[in-house]
């Protein structure tokens, strides 16, 4: 009989209501302190509904039989949990992923996760994150798909298809949390947790859309960011939360706060104390409070002060209810019933996953790696860093299970002598190091130089003013560069990072730059495939990557100017101190072959708004290896009421080709995405020419271009 979840929720008292309400912390002791006194105690009262940051299936399982079995009304509990990019097996950051263009292996990735984080015990991940980041200072771009809101909308639905499965009820599936809800990418400055301020154009064309994409696809769940959007905090935002989410979008899911983000509103300004702070959050529709105490502490006050109706608790809880039930949590469906041993299982997809998220940034003939090398120095000190491959999300990972990159060239090169020195520390470093490191370049016949950020410098709270190699890591590669270049010895940069590094002197003297990321567990194996060309790179750029910090934001959707740039008329669009271009576009990315593009072709010549639009366009491989193109499909309203942005990505799609081979790769547009918000914000399809375009990344003068016109209705 399946359970009355309005019987159930008239059978409550106000405390268990507000325990429904109420998330707080776990540990494997599940004896920390939360609201009220110690978490088991808590729960046997019913004053908690779900808990987070704890996972294993014993102990979970352990947790779960308290809360069934010894509180008054037996209600299960949510487990949620961190897994932004794997849970035993770690992936490559989201970022990195997002480079392969490739959904399917986004949805692998996330299934993958789930599977593991289900065996774990845990019914909700905090993912996926779809903040579209166009400045790199800010640590969790590392945590995104990037620039472009059209990826983020395909990243957004392919994770949450991975995390969910068919059915939430599933023992092996997960409550995906889409994150954070809104222009939390935009925080000023870059700095984690700053204002942010956008107009409502950009806020509806560039940050919105992913998460209708996350509720498109059927998201369990959602969390406000912690910023405030032009003076209003997310969590308190009635028009964004109540508004859009619940009734522009019909979103009838769970809101869940960030930690301690409902108590902040203090600190915001905007609420005197608790019960205020309670009373706003609850106004704007947020469900659960996460480790604030401000439903547990505030809510019972506004009740009794009439600042709240006990309907607007009812509903809350009917939701977090609601998604128990729709998680089989009541019916028994207990994560970790599945698991088998504590091994992770997935290091094939994690390898693969790795691969495909390397990005060939810049290659003067160094690379693929010749079989015949026999003497190789690896210097840096992201070259034995296996802990630090993992990035800052690691989750149940053991950052002493990552491959190394030395230990990964090691097991792809047994024929070859690899000298290796950490030369200086990531943050820190000597001129001695950098001395005694010397030497072993002078008897390599290349140069590896392992460059990069520690895990702890990106995500959450990592933001960064400069961009540069940290601590005295200049210092060694130049070093390393100088000696390279007096005895004729190529030198390969790899670069471990959560963000692009503005580097413009080692792209200028390197001879390949790899952009290397973390990529997870896999990380050394996968990096050797590369560079050994056992796996031709197929990683894109899936952001803009800047020459210098004072170009940032910069993103290639930019729009036009009366005055673009031009480099012989001073009155122009530029600076007059660095070029205007990025160091390398969107969708920027080598590969050992060489690709083209011919007959870029469309099915019609004018279209209509209820229309498909049909093209194609010949992809040849000039190899000379076997290997995967990525190609985009850009739009451009040449005339609208409003400015549109130069380029505008509408598709992007793979073809892999042996070499010397061709093929045909196709792409269907509805003529109806081409509409936009006109001057009065409603959606609006307007006739005039629109200028297509295809092209292996956002660079327009490498574009195969063709005009259509869009008639009246």
């Amino acid at each position: 009989m399946a359970l009355d979840l309005k019987t159930l929720l008239a059978a409550m008292t106000l405390e268990e209501k507000i325990g429904q309400l109420t998330m707080a912390a776990g540990s494997y002791a599940v004896t920390g302190p939360i609201i009220g006194g110690d978490v088991e105690a808590a729960i046997r009262a019913g004053r908690v509904g779900s808990l987070l940051n704890l996972w294993g299936a014993t102990e979970i399982a352990a947790i779960q039989k308290i809360a069934m079995e010894e509180s008054r009304l037996g209600i299960p509990l949510i487990v949620g949990f961190d897994v932004l990019h794997g849970h035993r097996t770690i992936f490559p950051i989201p970022l990195a992923e997002a480079c392969a263009f490739d959904p399917a292996l986004w949805k692998a990735t996330a299934r993958a996760a789930a599977g593991e984080a289900a065996a774990d015990g845990v019914s909700m991940v905090f993912a996926p994150m779809l903040d579209i980041a166009r400045d790199p200072r800010w640590g969790r771009i590392a945590e995104g798909a990037g620039e472009d809101p059209f990826v983020t909308c395909e990243f957004a639905k392919a994770k949450i298809a991975g995390f969910q499965g068919e059915d939430l009820a599933d023992p092996a599936a997960v409550a995906a949390v889409a994150k954070h809800f809104c222009a939390y990418g935009a925080a000023e400055g870059g700095r984690d947790y700053a204002s942010a301020d956008v107009s409502e154009r950009a806020l509806h064309e560039i940050y919105m859309p992913p998460f209708a994409a996350a509720i498109e696809a059927g998201c369990a769940a959602i969390m406000p960011a912690f910023m405030d959007l032009a003076g209003v905090p997310m969590t308190a935002h009635q028009p964004l939360l109540r508004g859009w989410l619940r009734e522009a979008q019909r979103f009838e899911g769970v809101i869940v706060s960030d930690y301690n983000a409902l108590a902040e509103l203090m600190q915001h300004g905007v609420a005197a104390d608790l019960t205020a702070a309670a009373v706003l959050a609850l106004r704007a529709g947020v469900d659960i409070d996460m480790m604030s105490s401000a439903y547990a502490d505030g809510l019972p006050q506004a009740l009794a002060r009439g600042l709240v109706a006990e309907e607007e608790i009812d509903a809350c809880v009917h939701r977090v209810l609601k998604l128990k039930q729709r998680l089989g949590l009541f019916d028994g469906v207990l994560r970790g019933a599945r698991r088998q041993g504590g091994d992770s299982a997935e290091p094939a997809l994690a390898r693969d996953a790795a691969r495909r998220s390397i990005v060939l940034l810049t290659n003067h003939g160094a690379l693929p790696l010749s079989p015949t090398l026999r003497k190789i120095a690896l210097i840096g000190p992201l070259a034995e860093a296996a802990g630090e491959m993992d990035g800052p999300w690691g989750a149940a990972g053991d950052r002493n299970d990552a491959v190394s990159i030395l230990n990964g060239l090691k097991a792809a090169l047994p024929a070859a002598e690899i000298f290796y020195a950490a030369g200086v520390a990531i943050k820190e470093g000597d001129a001695a190091s950098i001395a005694e490191a010397m030497p072993l370049c002078a008897e390599a016949e290349l140069i590896i130089l392992c460059l990069g950020e520690s895990a702890e410098m990106s995500g959450e709270a990592a933001s960064r003013a400069e961009l540069g190699l940290p601590g005295r890591q200049r210092e060694l590669a130049e070093a390393a560069l100088d000696l390279g270049q007096k005895l004729g010895r190529p030198v390969v940069a790899l670069l471990s990072s959560g963000r692009p590094l503005t580097l413009p002197w080692l792209f200028e003297r390197a001879d390949a730059v790899v952009a290397t990321w973390f990529l997870g567990a896999e990380a050394g194996h996968a990096i050797a495939d590369v560079l050994t060309a056992r796996f031709n790179p197929v990683g894109r750029l899936a952001l803009s990557w800047p020459r210098a910090v004072g170009q940032i934001p910069i993103y290639y959707a930019r729009r036009p100017t009366g005055r673009p740039f031009a480099a012989e008329d001073h009155y122009t669009t530029k600076y007059i101190d660095c070029a205007v271009e990025p160091q390398f576009p969107f969708g920027h990315g080598l590969s050992y072959s060489r690709f083209s593009l011919e007959k870029f072709a469309a099915g019609r010549q004018s279209f209509r708004s209820g229309d498909t639009l049909h093209f194609s366009v010949e992809v040849h491989n000039h190899g000379p290896f076997d290997g995967e193109a990525t190609v985009f499909l850009f739009a451009h309203d040449l005339v609208a009421s409003v400015a549109r942005p130069v380029l505008e990505l509408k598709r992007f799609g793979k073809i892999a080709l042996p070499a010397g081979e061709s093929g045909a790769l196709c792409f269907a547009l509805a003529a109806s995405e081409l509409a936009f918000r006109g001057a009065d914000f409603q959606p609006c399809f307007e006739p005039g020419a629109f200028a297509f375009s295809v092209g292996f990344d956002a660079d327009p003068s490498r574009h195969r271009k063709l005009t259509l016109e869009a008639l009246e209705r």
